[in-house]
């Protein structure tokens, strides 16, 4: 019998290279959607467990395509930084929806939309509000979709991680505000485990899940943990988020802004799971620490 096919969206992206050697070991054939799937190699995925299809998902017949004969579909293709050609609803509502209306008119019987936690359509980030919105038309469009929403991911070759190295390294380290803002950062390759079984348990057919990682601290403690694994001392100097968003404002023309207002109204918010939500847990899932897992990801940073 032929191993069933899944579609998966944004497969080239931090998230969904994870996802997509998740569902190869447990068995799939895994078609790479992505804008361009050949610009990453991806280790450990066989040839012949895997096909690769370009797909701009602002075009619904590539979408189409994506999905003929798949048997699952998962949606992990994200934007953080929108641009005049590029913007936050292309990706996050009209992109998503079109990949729940063809998954739905293709018979695909199982999709997974990831989103984010804190989700909000009154939300003064237009990345959050656009989230929201894309989790509604997800709903609207595939009833039976699972939605998926990881908190800050880290792992090996993040950005969470790497940044705060970086920051780390400054004469004096900037915080955001008091740097009190808390944080339940998931690790990749769990958020990857969490869809994979998502795919493969009835139960979890048409719910939302928040998937916070094991251990919530603050943006502090998170910064303090990093120079403590690299044995450096710095001084913490907090900075009121006023100053952040017209730092924000400043950088706003260039082409690829290191900071932008929607990353600063993120880290004025606290981004932790909901305890009335699903999360790890409820799909049988232990979620791993930021600490115990933050030596493995900085010798991805110095590797």
């Amino acid at each position: 019998m032929k191993s069933p096919v899944v579609t998966v969206f944004g497969a080239t992206g931090f998230l969904g290279r994870e996802i997509c050697q998740a569902l190869v070991e447990e068995g799939w054939i895994v078609r790479l959607a992505a804008r361009q799937p050949n610009r990453v190699l991806l280790s450990g995925i066989p040839r012949d467990r895997s096909e690769r299809v370009a797909v701009d998902i602002r075009r619904r017949p590539e979408v189409a395509r994506a999905l003929e004969g798949a048997a699952a579909a998962v949606n992990a293709v994200s934007l953080y930084v929108q641009s005049r050609k590029l913007r936050f609803e292309d990706v996050h509502v009209r992109g998503a929806a079109a990949i729940a209306e063809c998954a739905r008119e293709q018979g695909v019987d199982r999709l997974v939309h990831i989103s984010g936690i804190g989700v909000d359509p009154q939300s003064p980030s237009a990345y959050v509000r656009a989230r929201a919105q894309g989790e509604q038309a997800v709903r609207e469009a595939f009833a039976g979709a699972t939605v998926l929403r990881p908190s800050v991911l880290f792992g090996p070759g993040d950005a969470f991680v790497s940044n705060l190295v970086k920051i780390a390294r400054l004469p004096a380290v900037p915080l955001f505000g008091r740097g009190q803002t808390r944080l339940q950062p998931a690790f990749v390759e769990d958020v990857a485990e969490a869809v994979n079984v998502a795919l493969h348990r009835p139960d979890s057919t048409g719910r939302v899940y928040e998937l916070g990682g094991g251990q919530v601290l603050t943006y502090r403690e998170a910064v303090t943990a990093v120079m403590k694994e690299l044995g450096v001392r710095r001084p913490l100097m907090p900075v009121p988020f006023v100053f952040w968003k017209l730092i924000a404002a400043l950088l706003r023309p260039l082409p690829n802004p290191p900071l932008t207002r929607d990353q600063v109204v993120l880290m004025a918010t606290d981004n932790i799971a909901g305890s009335e939500i699903p999360g790890f847990a409820d799909l049988e899932l232990e979620a791993r620490r930021f600490d115990q897992a933050l030596t493995m990801c900085l010798k991805s940073v110095f590797s």
